[in-house]
């Protein structure tokens, strides 16, 4: 058996076509633009990317951007001032501050600021309760790319075994919640492994559906994993460079062993990664219809 590939990308592509005619109808019939602004304090590199790839993608689709760049000296005073400031602003529907922050500010502080009907990152803890009791107002992002990557490649949910690997806020804890909710593409049942766990191949191989999200490349292996398996690989390592200085990529799953057993099986790059930024664009748009009265929370 050969996996069939889940392209992130391709799926990424298919919603984004969908936003995009939802956003032109709300223009035309509602005068009602979207709006997600991005707050980036220093000069990270990576963030810099990362902020840059979610203004271009916001302009593709007809989203109103903005961006505010701040020194790396920022003050947390003049941080939770902006935040405030764009709490307040009518035109904007969804606040990102790009993580980590530098070390003097108080990244919780800053999050739990910004008004939880913009907080398009789900991360505030209101959106996190209603996550938890099953009434989430916007899902996380990489969670919900996730759930998107498994209801659109056709993977049975309802009552399947699923198992995460890994326990983060961002990633593990929020999916386990999200599949295990009685709701379409949902209704499963959820075991969580992390460092702890004694045996963790004991769950990985009794797993239909199995999501990693470990952090460390290569973690899940062949011998890990039933035949006929979905995998889910979230993980993206940095194992090494090309001789021209091209960056070599790899999952938290061990593709070329896993994918001789798996059904189905995300590629890294090219994954869960193009999912994480168009789920941002579908919380910005469910805010800016939620704002406007088109949308009940």
């Amino acid at each position: 058996m050969t996996a069939t590939l889940i392209k992130g990308a391709e799926v990424a592509a298919q919603i984004r076509e969908e936003l995009k005619k939802e956003i032109a109808d709300l223009k035309a019939k509602h005068n009602l633009v979207p709006g997600l602004v991005t707050v980036l304090v220093g000069a990270d590199p990576a963030s810099q990317v990362y902020v840059g790839q979610k203004e271009k993608t916001s302009k593709e689709l007809g989203i109103y951007s903005e961006r505010h760049d701040l020194p790396e000296k920022t003050t947390q005073k003049e941080l939770i001032a902006l935040v405030n400031q764009l709490n307040k602003d009518p035109k904007i529907h969804g606040i990102l501050v790009q993580l980590p922050l530098p070390k003097h500010l108080n990244e919780e502080e800053v999050l739990y600021t910004i008004n939880p009907r913009k907080d398009v990152d789900g991360f505030h803890p209101v959106n996190v309760g209603k996550l938890m009791i099953g009434e989430p107002d916007y899902l996380p992002c990489t969670p919900a790319g996730i759930q998107q990557l498994l209801i659109r490649s056709g993977t049975p949910i309802e009552g399947a075994e699923v198992v995460v690997v890994g326990r983060s806020n961002i990633v593990g804890k929020p999916i386990a919640n999200m599949l295990l909710q009685k709701a379409p593409g949902a209704n499963a049942t959820v075991t969580i492994c992390h460092t702890k766990t004694r045996d963790i191949a004991f769950h990985t191989r009794r797993a239909d559906i199995l999501i990693v999200a470990a952090g460390k490349p290569k973690s899940v292996t062949g011998d890990m994993v039933k035949n006929g398996v979905v995998v889910i690989d979230v993980g993206v390592n940095e194992i090494g460079k090309t001789a021209d200085g091209k960056r070599i990529l790899a999952g938290d799953v061990d593709f070329d062993t896993v994918k001789e057993k798996a059904k189905a099986i995300t590629p890294v790059p090219g994954g869960v990664g193009p999912m994480t930024i168009t789920m941002l664009m579908m919380n910005t748009v469910r805010a800016a219809k939620v704002a406007a009265g088109l949308m009940k929370k």
